[in-house]
């Protein structure tokens, strides 16, 4: 596994591995806290060193997982984890980035995932109510307090992101961005590009259907995050086909999986980009891992941009509280 840098000089594997479904989201739980231990000292071992949660996670159990795991190899990781969501009663009831919060939320992420420092903490969801200056002025103080070492930003718009820099140097953003998310592109990747911020796309195998694995008729319960997702209706996903049809095809000639093909586009696209596929599977680490040494070229490449313009998606990405949260 070879390494990226992000903006500011922070070294990270070029894949890294999103931890949110081993909580939640992705149907049952895992029954087997140990197994999931298992998968992510697994990643390490592989190289994957750059491991992505969030105190919304669960809440919290997330970050108490990637903490036990990560207790025997800290120094080998890089830890990101996010505050920014008022939660109550174990569940998230709207934003709440006030600079009390944020420093609540700091000590609570430290002591759940046993560091004494966090790599990368990104804010989850621009809060209206609180400016970005101030958010940004917080957690530069809690990096000269040695608490936290780089800032970072999620689903932020070009503009907010600007102005966070401004007052304090941004190390990443975050945000959703694959084969058929699109939105980073306009604004957001030439803003990175030109301030030297890098760029981690969460949901970079599509929630899943970029890997070819999700069918036409495929259901999803209550409590999975894809049932509240537009672009998983049936409706939607039996148009959508066709576009997970172009990159399987595409996979079979390279001799590679489509979530490789997916993966490597992404790599390809800039190298400021670090995306974090989730897993709960081995497996699943090894052939992500092994994206970063599919070469595409440039005919692949041009196929593959302009799958959404030939092909469309059907369905928005996210519900219509979802949508209203991003690009703030």
């Amino acid at each position: 596994m070879h390494t990226r840098t992000l903006g500011q000089g922070l070294e990270v594997s070029a894949i890294g591995l999103g931890a949110m479904g081993m909580s939640q989201s992705y149907g049952p739980n895992p029954g087997d806290r140990q197994e999931m231990i298992d998968v992510l000292r697994y990643a390490v071992e592989q190289g994957v060193t750059f491991l992505d949660t969030a105190e919304v996670y669960g809440p919290y159990v997330n970050e108490e997982l990637v903490g036990e795991a990560i207790a025997p190899i800290r120094d080998q990781v890089t830890i990101a984890t996010k505050f920014g969501f008022d939660i109550r009663d174990g569940a998230s009831v709207g934003t709440d980035s006030r600079p009390e919060q944020i420093r609540r939320a700091v000590e609570g992420s430290l002591r759940r995932l046993r560091i004494d420092t966090i790599d990368l903490l990104y804010q989850h969801r621009v809060d209206p109510d609180v400016p970005i200056e101030e958010v940004a002025g917080t957690v530069g103080e809690l990096i000269a307090e040695g608490k936290v070492r780089h800032l970072g930003l999620s689903e932020a718009s070009a503009a907010t992101i600007r102005r966070a820099h401004a007052t304090h140097p941004v190390t990443a953003v975050q945000s959703e961005y694959s084969l058929w998310t699109r939105d980073p592109e306009p604004e957001v990747l030439p803003t990175c590009a030109e301030l030297g911020i890098g760029f981690v796309p969460f949901s970079p195998l599509g929630k899943g259907f970029l890997t070819g694995t999700v069918t036409a008729d495929a259901t999803f319960g209550e409590g999975e995050i894809r049932a509240r997702v537009p672009r998983f209706e049936k409706d939607n996903l039996a148009a959508n086909q066709a576009l997970v049809d172009q990159v399987t095809a595409l996979a079979a000639q390279r001799q590679a999986s489509p979530g490789q093909v997916a993966l490597a586009w992404l790599l390809a696209k800039a190298p400021f980009i670090v995306p974090i596929p989730g897993t709960r599977r081995r497996e699943r680490i090894d052939e992500n891992a092994g994206a970063t040494a599919l070469a595409l070229s440039a005919d692949d490449m041009a196929e593959l941009d302009t799958l959404v313009d030939r092909l469309g998606v059907a369905g928005d990405r996210y519900d219509a509280a979802g949508m209203a949260a991003v690009g703030l």
